[in-house]
């Protein structure tokens, strides 16, 4: 941050250095801890270090460059105010007012988060803010009537030139770049991240980085992941560095967010101010064509061959002879992987509902059998499922240890069954992954136990005054969610349904004697629905099954009531002595 602000002051900007130290001010109390990004790395606050693997995709941007001006101290308000002059790098007042397509999009991504991950508690400020310092709202709302801007906006080359070094992993589709990639769209997706935490936000059956509608709600997942709570200013400042892993960055995106809760309006589409400042100047964000210059030629016949330098010129060092030629820059960790090995994988299979006891495990090896420790392997959940890795994402990044192997988080089965897959790679270099098939059984129950050892009896067209309750427990552990059919059938031998004896009512009152769709609770409870009599008397059987085999037949009794006792005659009084 010092040298952001020693920057701006020697470009004689007063007002900007006394908005640095309002940000300095806001920060002080907000000053992130250390976090963890999908790595487990713990993180400092400081920009982090390029990439050696080449591939970057520990933040959503790669670390890239991003706008560095402030907002005035000033309060927003509802009428735009003109901008300052480029010459003092502070925003207007005017900053306050969204692009009109750019706000919708922003607060429709953090509703559609107040639905599905409720828990985060995303503000759409943050996601202006952080629209503010990735790409100043879309180039000030340069967007058409579906939110894809106009033109492509394009980060540095992630060359490894100040910023991560990321090979190209989208063949140039979105960036144009195939040598190296760059961070793409308003939000500054990098291709590799947008690969996976691309959303589609405006409905149209594409997932664009172009796009705000989806730039947006892809932004505010990825903030929004690992259980995240945003209230909490530690988890924000863990979600924002994650974007971009910079104290720079976290405290301007923080100046930004509390800039916009103090008010914001909109503003026709097109008709917003750009920032003027970044961090990577000249470094070849969203570069102008420049002409080549000319080459100055030398008249024909002027060439003399062997005449020595030109005179007043000092002749380049000659190589001494002998002295070889510079070594190539050694290959990284991951230019080495030949493939991937499964690293001792079991069978992966769990109930709905449970998380998996088997973790995926993957050695990174070379073409010799040797372990590749450091190298990144990202698992992805692909198919027909609801399960999640822990945390709720269906990606990870994990890096290979010391024996290169790399452990997948834990699976978690949600409630769809069947069958889908894992996959695993290697980031940042083509190789052949490895698939695991994965399987989701029902939720099932061993054991089943009334709660009660209470006589069910009934009389001939009454009701049983107790209703059947059992518990289902699986491997000792409380079934919960367990499908489950009640019967009342003919006898033991004999598991089809009685047209006789006790019987349930369904919900117009019409006499049932199976009952289907039941399930335990939380708790691995299931109480059943009144019993009624008809006028057959006898021992009945109820017959309860569960899936995963449990079976409990419960005994009903018809009978008549016993007639009163008769009164005992009073004894003759015996005579008197």
């Amino acid at each position: 941050m010092a040298a952001q602000i020693g920057r701006r002051l020697r470009k004689g900007a007063a007002t900007t250095a006394v908005a640095a130290a309002a940000v300095a001010a806001l920060t002080a109390s907000q000053a992130p801890g250390a976090t963890i990004d999908d790595q487990n790395r713990r993180a400092t606050g400081a920009q982090a270090t390029p990439d050696a693997t080449g591939n970057g995709d520990g933040t959503a941007t790669g670390n890239g460059g991003y706008y560095t001006d402030l907002p005035p101290l000033n309060s927003p308000t509802g009428t735009p105010s003109p901008s300052a002059g480029p010459a003092t790098g502070a925003i207007g007042t005017g900053e306050a007012g969204l692009p009109a397509t750019v706000l919708d999009a922003y607060k429709k991504a953090a509703a559609e988060l107040g639905r599905s991950k409720p828990g985060c508690n995303l503000p759409w400020q943050l996601l202006a803010a952080i629209g503010q310092v990735e790409s100043g709202q879309a180039d000030g709302g340069r967007v058409d009537a579906n939110g894809t801007t106009y033109s492509k906006i394009l980060g540095p080359v992630l060359d490894g030139n100040g910023f991560a070094a990321i090979k190209d992993t989208d063949h140039g589709a979105y960036d144009g770049d195939t040598t190296y990639d760059r961070a793409v769209g308003p939000m500054q997706f990098i291709p590799s991240t947008w690969a996976w935490a691309g959303r589609d936000g405006n409905g149209d059956g594409v997932k664009d980085p172009n796009n705000i509608y989806d730039a947006a709600l892809a932004a505010a997942h990825y903030l929004c992941r690992s259980d995240r709570d945003l209230s909490v200013q530690a988890d924000m400042n863990e979600a924002v560095l994650g974007y971009n892993n910079s104290q720079d960055y976290l405290n301007t995106v923080l100046s930004w967010y509390e800039y916009y809760r103090k008010g914001t309006h909109s503003i026709p589409d097109g008709t917003g101010t750009a920032p003027s400042h970044r961090s990577d100047d000249n470094s070849g964000a969203n570069p102008v064509p420049t002409p080549p210059v000319p080459q100055k030629t030398k008249k024909p016949g002027t060439h003399k061959p062997d005449s020595g330098p030109t005179p007043g010129t000092t002749p380049g060092p000659t190589p001494p002879p002998g002295k070889p030629a510079p070594s190539p820059t050694p290959p990284t960790p991951t230019d080495t992987v030949d493939h991937l090995a499964d690293g001792g994988t079991g069978r992966l299979s769990a109930m709905a509902g449970h998380t998996f006891a088997q973790k995926i495990v993957v050695k990174a090896v070379t073409k010799d059998g040797k372990s590749v420790p450091k190298v990144r392997v990202r698992f992805m959940i692909t198919g027909d499922t609801d399960a999640t890795f822990t945390g709720g994402e269906t990606v990870a990044t994990v890096v290979s240890d010391n024996m290169g192997k790399a452990t997948a988080p834990a699976l978690a089965a949600g409630e769809k069954t069947g069958d889908f897959k894992v996959r695993a790679l290697v980031v940042g270099r083509t190789v052949t992954g490895l698939d695991y098939p994965v399987t989701v059984t029902e939720r099932r129950a061993d054991t089943l136990a009334r709660t009660s050892d209470t006589e069910l009896t009934c009389t001939p067209g009454g009701e049983f005054a107790d209703q059947v309750e059992v518990k289902a427990t699986y491997k000792g552990a409380v079934a919960d969610g367990v499908a489950a059919t009640a019967t009342l059938v003919k006898s033991a031998d004999d598991p089809t349904e009685n047209d006789k004896g006790p019987y349930f009512k369904d919900a117009d009152s019409k006499t049932v004697r199976t009952l289907t769709g039941l399930k335990t609770d939380a708790k691995g409870l299931l109480k059943l629905p009144k019993l009624y009599a008809d006028s057959t008397t006898g021992t009945f059987l109820l017959r309860i099954t569960t899936a995963g085999g449990a079976t409990l037949t419960v005994e009903l009794k018809v009978a008549a009531a016993a007639p009163p006792a008769s009164p005992s005659p009073s004894p003759t009084p015996s005579p008197s002595a």
